[in-house]
């Protein structure tokens, strides 16, 4: 059995501890994944007018909620609901919907490709739509899913180790163990799915199947039947406690909608999810100690148990490499967990040196990463119009696959934070600043010399003269931060791997279509 107040008493110690961590992790999860909706809504909230969602279209996509009303609208004719899309309560359902929803979302994005599809020329091609609907599709089956239970370690690990890192949050991907828990995950989705057709079942089936991501962040490799069968058991007597425990911080999502979300980032989201944790870590205890039935596949008695330094040391003599390769960790620290004693091991290919964000970039570095950053903006970008329009559109001044911005933004952050390099918070802080004024000296210039700026965020509510806003700078700053802890130092390790004539010739022939393409802009 357990208590409401003993789990957030509990949860309230641990935030204490490590409050920052915590925080960093529910905001990464609120920015990459679909969780946590409203706590991100802040960044991004638009003036519900539906001319300005008509501009917003070129950056910012179609807003959610002009998809859903526009969609159902023509439904709702000769209902008491008709006028649910028209006027002031237009206005009300269309903030709502914006703060309790995502863009990435297979939804969403279904709805779009059906909104212009009948809104746009019936010939219109659907190629764009239907691929932003796979795109969704995946994102949300392989990396959505996959961040939330590696959410789950990383509170699970954080109750008995402090100093746990906020990386844990892509275990499953270190360990090359990601596609047999995002299988699980999606039927997770889809049964869910099929449930809430029918409403009241919906309810029931969200809270049995809640402690699912948990076992698989326990255990991985557990098979799809037996995470079920062990969320259902755990969850057995528990679903009305659940649902009570939910409600319980209704007061706080209340106050959070004033906010906008930022109470949600700052405190209600790190408060709930470790509350949730301490529920999960203590059924599993009971769960175990009874011996019941399938209890062998909670298999990690380290999340209880923390190993003294001298069973570390015993353990690692008596490790057998044969199991599996050490990880990159430090795994004879005390207040980090001992991954190299986790039940599942990554396989020898995936053990790659540790990513050397501190290391020394070369002019020939610096011009090879000023292209490929400037390439991956572009598919970046292209991506999310796929997802946020359904339609194909570059953002690029450019006719080819470069944003240029995106390449002077990359070599910026790597020369800004040399000195800082290993302090991610003066990091991510510099990198914030940096896009800050990029953006908006871009778009000063060209609203100068063009009479209108490259993009117009003034539909923002978080923006500064409509040439930058809160959401995209925080945004670029977590992909800034991206650049200089991995994106760099890999693609910097690959490039080195060619030999120094093919490194010459690799960027003479970028460059030379670059200049193509900016001559091809100039003169046409």
């Amino acid at each position: 059995m357990w208590k409401r107040k003993t789990m957030k008493k509990n949860a309230v110690a641990l935030i204490k501890s490590g409050y920052w961590r915590m925080v960093s992790v529910c905001f990464l999860i609120a920015m990459l994944t679909t969780a946590y909706s409203l706590s991100t809504s802040f960044l991004d909230l638009q003036f519900p007018s539906a001319s300005l969602q008509t501009d917003a279209a070129y950056t910012a996509g179609i807003p959610n909620s002009e998809v859903l009303l526009d969609t159902i609208g023509p439904l709702l004719e000769g209902t008491p609901l008709a006028g649910i899309s028209e006027g002031m309560f237009s206005d009300i359902y269309s903030v709502l919907i914006d703060l309790f929803s995502t863009n990435i979302s297979v939804f969403f994005s279904t709805l779009r490709a059906v909104y212009l599809f009948f809104s746009e020329d019936p010939g219109i091609v659907l190629v764009f739509p239907l691929f932003g609907i796979i795109f969704a599709l995946f994102y949300q089956t392989f990396v959505s899913n996959i961040l939330i239970v590696g959410e789950k370690r990383f509170f699970l690990e954080n109750r008995k180790y402090p100093q746990t890192s906020v990386s844990k949050i892509f275990f499953l991907y270190g360990l090359r163990c990601a596609l047999h828990p995002a299988w699980i995950m999606f039927c997770r989705s889809f049964f869910q799915f099929l449930w809430n057709l029918t409403i009241f079942g919906g309810i029931v089936k969200h809270y049995q199947y809640i402690l699912i991501p948990y076992i698989l962040a326990e255990n991985p490799k557990i098979s799809r039947r037996n995470a079920f069968f062990l969320s259902k058991q755990l969850t057995r007597r528990n679903k009305w406690k659940f649902f009570l425990f939910d409600l319980s911080f209704f007061g706080w999502k209340f106050l959070s909608l004033f906010t906008f979300g930022l109470l949600d980032f700052l405190f209600v989201n790190p408060y709930m999810a470790a509350a949730k944790t301490e529920i999960y870590a203590t059924l599993r205890r009971n769960y175990v100690l009874s011996r019941s039935p399938g209890y062998e596949s909670l298999n990690d008695s380290y999340l209880e148990h923390v190993p003294s330094e001298d069973e570390l040391l015993i353990s690692k003599a008596l490790y057998d490499d044969s199991q599996g390769p050490y990880t990159k960790l430090s795994y004879l620290e005390p207040l980090q967990y001992p991954v190299f004693l986790f039940s599942v091991q990554p396989p020898s290919k995936a053990v790659k040196p540790p990513v050397r964000a501190d290391r020394k970039y070369g002019l020939l570095s610096y011009l090879f990463l000023f292209q490929a950053f400037s390439i991956f903006g572009w598919l970046l970008e292209t991506l999310l119009h796929l997802i946020n329009s359904a339609v194909f559109v570059s953002d690029s001044v450019l006719p080819g696959p470069w944003i240029p911005v995106y390449g002077v933004y990359g070599v910026l952050i790597l020369l800004a934070s040399r000195r800082v390099i290993r302090k991610p918070a003066p990091v991510f802080f510099i990198s914030l600043v940096l896009y800050s004024i990029l953006e908006y000296c871009v778009n000063t210039v060209t609203e100068l010399v063009l009479g209108s700026p490259m993009r117009d965020y003034s539909y923002f509510f978080l923006n500064l003269d409509g040439r930058v806003y809160l959401g995209g700078s925080i945004a670029l700053a977590l992909i800034g931060c991206a650049f200089v802890y991995y994106l760099a130092p890999r693609w910097t390790d690959m490039f080195l791997k060619l030999k120094r004539s093919r490194r010459i010739l690799l960027c003479a022939v970028l460059y030379f279509l670059f200049n193509c393409d900016i001559i091809f802009t100039v003169f046409s």
